[in-house]
């Protein structure tokens, strides 16, 4: 089996088992809305840091500290930004949760690297999904994925893309930008996969994780998007993880293959864009709330699922979606069943958000993280407490700057 590793309106509407659920845009608080992305947006505006003293200052001190820790690891932060980075000998692939780092590499990200990252490629085998516990549900029927309208900036605002290099090469993951609770309408954080970030127990964190909402805003294909300008692969810019987060139990389990990790498989980014001074809430202009109380799948009608699958059919391009009723999955005695939905979504789709809809609101509830070989389902981890308290830590430590 294989893993994937304007006026307010309703994000997610109801649907049922056979309809995808909608995901639309909302602006928040009257701030800017996400209707007419330009190359300006996404932190594209370099005025707003040199106009305030006391934010050039800020930003100037974040950078001498951040010098200051990979100094700290026996890192020359200049050497790094001019290719250092590319040495993955097990002595400098920092590993621990204090130890990520990752300095603004500007235009790293242009428009051809973001085309050519791959699909993390986390596999699993039959085994791995056989110590059921008798919690598990029998396997779902497929449900074919479906193309995301365009542009997504209208239609699925929060969705996006978190591109990153491996060993391997450049990777690429799926994200939802997250409300922060400290930081009303002016959120900064990014929920993904924890494999989208650390390799587990196999290596450390992975580098230069970037993330970009709304990626190829007007879905355009290979040779449309390698003609097209650099603010329709971008449109709100490409934002920086300057602080991330994942379980101790991804770190400690995880693997690159086998479900080991897997109900702890989530992350969660602050970021900050190349240049500029807004909130990605605020340039976005949306972001969703995440539920940590854990439903049970009885509680639960309908779960839809976003992402850039990457492997196989697909080419990690195009935005899509699938919706189902959640059924239960067990890969551990003693660990958290999974959510688990047919869905034809494959590796790239990863990280990516499931979210359901109570009442008027859309909550985040989980994360693509695993699925079998033949493409017909992926599982995400439940976010009890657990996730919570690492959510907490980001929001109060990171969630303001």
């Amino acid at each position: 089996m294989r893993s994937l590793r304007g006026p307010s309106r309703p994000l997610l509407a109801a649907a049922s088992l056979t309809a995808a659920l909608a995901l639309t845009l909302t602006a928040c608080g009257g701030e800017t809305p996400a209707a007419d992305p330009k190359p300006s947006a996404g932190g594209q505006e370099s005025g707003a840091a040199e106009e305030g003293g006391k934010e050039s200052g800020d930003r100037a001190q974040a950078a001498k500290d951040l010098a200051d820790r990979l100094k700290k690891h026996g890192i020359d932060a200049e050497q790094w930004k001019d290719g250092a980075w590319k040495d993955w000998s097990r002595d400098d692939w920092l590993r621990e949760a204090k130890d990520f780092v990752n300095p603004v590499i500007q235009g790293l990200w242009k428009p051809e690297r973001m085309r050519g990252a791959e699909d993390p490629g986390k596999t699993v085998t039959t085994k791995d999904t056989t110590a059921d516990q008798g919690q598990t549900d029998p396997a779902p029927r497929a449900v074919p994925a479906e193309r995301e309208k365009t542009p997504y900036h209208d239609h699925a605002a929060p969705v996006g893309k978190v591109f990153f290099d491996a060993p391997a090469g450049s990777m690429v993951c799926s994200a939802t930008v997250v409300k922060d609770p400290r930081n009303p309408g002016k959120s900064n954080l990014v929920w993904t996969a924890g494999h989208c970030v650390h390799a587990g127990a196999e290596g450390g964190w992975y580098r230069n994780i970037a993330f970009v909402p709304s990626y190829n805003d007007l879905g355009k294909d290979a040779s449309g998007l390698a003609a097209a300008a650099p603010h329709e692969s971008a449109p709100y810019g490409t934002w920086w993880a300057d602080w991330a987060a994942t379980s101790n139990e991804w770190i400690g389990q995880g693997a690159g293959s086998g479900g080991a990790g897997a109900p702890y498989d989530y992350a969660v980014l602050h970021v900050k864009p190349e240049s500029g001074g807004k909130s990605l809430e605020e340039t976005v202009g949306n972001a969703l709330e995440v539920d940590f109380r854990a439903p049970g799948t009885e509680r639960i009608g309908t779960l839809g699922a976003w992402g850039y699958p990457a492997g196989p059919p697909y080419d990690g391009l195009l935005m899509h979606r699938c919706a189902d009723r959640p059924g239960r999955l067990s890969l551990a005695p003693g660990q958290p069943t999974m959510y688990r939905i047919g869905c034809t979504m494959t590796g790239g789709s990863s990280g990516g958000g499931w979210f359901r809809q109570e009442g008027k609101k859309s909550l985040l509830v989980s994360n693509t993280s695993i699925g079998p070989a033949d493409n017909t389902w992926l599982a995400g981890p439940q976010l009890g407490r657990h996730a919570e308290r690492l959510f907490d830590m980001m929001s109060q430590k990171y969630g303001g700057g």
